[in-house]
């Protein structure tokens, strides 16, 4: 399954911010590249080569590759934020958006696998102005979450001594997706979606865990 492919799994216009065409190319054949190569092992000619262009037309979207990878790990950061985002917003008690933001946060790295593995596994490789950026995205995302349990531990949901600690080990337990999903695998996103959705409700000693349904199926 391509990039693209997987990306359309989750959205209706993969990548369809970047313009123009020539540009999407590129930066989904680097996608494909650093997933596979990793981002240092990666040249501008194994890029351009994956597009079916010359290294020379690369330069023309992009002024390096380290360009590529932030632009790459900033919007899939911002997806990221959306989804969590909508969740923690959303109508529900505190036990239903949680369990809508790890259904939908999982089911995106499995869906995108290829692109979240560069998204979430390549923030060193990026110089210290790009990284800075990612970082605050990546606090955002952090803060959503945090914000969804402490909802919960005031309202008497849920059971949590360390809120900060059991922030960090949803997102991460949600990440690692990226990194075994199998397409050919006993399991689809969506099912891998509500087993993680019941595993944290349960994690966060949710009292009715086993009852509670991920408001957003899609």
């Amino acid at each position: 399954m391509s990039t693209a492919e997987e990306m359309a799994g989750g959205d209706t216009q993969p990548w369809g911010e970047v313009t123009p065409d020539a540009a999407r190319r590129l930066l989904l054949a680097a996608v494909e590249a650093f997933a596979e190569r990793g981002y240092h092992a990666t040249t501008t000619r194994d890029i351009a080569g994956r597009a079916g262009m010359s290294p020379a037309a690369l330069y023309i979207h992009y002024k390096t590759k380290e360009e590529l990878l932030h632009r790459i790990s900033r919007i899939g950061h911002e997806k990221a934020l959306d989804i969590l985002r909508t969740a923690s917003r959303g109508e529900g008690t505190a036990t239903e958006r949680l369990a809508d933001a790890v259904s939908s946060f999982v089911r995106w790295h499995a869906r995108g696998r290829t692109t979240a593995r560069v998204v979430q596994y390549e923030l060193d490789s990026l110089g210290p102005d790009a990284r800075a950026e990612i970082v605050g995205l990546r606090r955002q995302v952090d803060a959503e979450v945090r914000g969804i349990i402490e909802d919960g531990v005031r309202s008497g949901e849920f059971d949590v001594p360390d809120v900060p600690g059991t922030t960090l080990a949803v997102l991460s337990l949600c990440i690692d997706v990226a990194r075994w999903f199998n397409v050919d695998g006993p399991r689809t996103p969506e099912e891998v979606g509500a087993l993680y959705a019941d595993l944290v409700l349960r994690m966060v000693g949710a009292k009715n865990a086993g009852d509670v349904q991920p408001v957003r199926s899609a």
